[in-house]
């Protein structure tokens, strides 16, 4: 079986795990203490356009796919779209107030997880019941809570 889908894992690991360095970064490199965060957004936004707007009409191109949509496709995908771009707002405005990379990342990424195994198990309950969750899934989940409350209890001070 190939695990070539890793290796796009590990390209998204990376990204995300730079994500809020740089946009910290370029939110204060916008030198407004006031709007920064809102024009650093405005180029994340952009770059979503270059990347998931033209990337994606060039795969589909590029792969001979027709340009037929379900309402039902469109409306989730726009969701999450918005769940997403809200998230990243919401990352910005967690540095507005003082937040900081390190600490604010570690626990989104520390919470993400958690609020998604928990509705995607809702979503799609596994094969044999609630019974068939294995006990290591759970601890799982009380591991990233414990991880995401340590980054905050302990996080460095600047």
């Amino acid at each position: 079986m190939s695990k070539t889908w890793l290796i796009f894992v590990f390209m998204t690991v990376s990204s995300w795990g730079l994500y809020g360095v740089f946009l910290h970064q370029g939110q204060v490199s916008m030198a407004d203490p006031v709007h920064g965060r809102y024009k650093a957004f405005l180029f994340v936004g952009l770059a979503y356009l270059l990347a998931a707007v033209i990337g994606s009409a060039v795969m589909l191109i590029l792969n001979g796919s027709n340009w037929q949509f379900t309402s039902s496709g469109v409306s989730w995908s726009f969701v999450a779209g918005l769940v997403g771009s809200i998230g990243a707002f919401g990352v910005l405005l967690a540095f507005g107030a003082g937040g900081r990379p390190a600490v604010v990342m570690s626990i989104v990424f520390a919470g993400a997880p958690i609020v998604n195994a928990i509705v995607a198990t809702l979503s799609h309950p596994p094969t044999g019941g609630w019974g068939a969750v294995r006990w290591q899934f759970i601890v799982g989940i009380l591991l990233a809570a414990l991880g995401g409350c340590m980054v905050m209890l302990y996080r460095p001070t600047s």
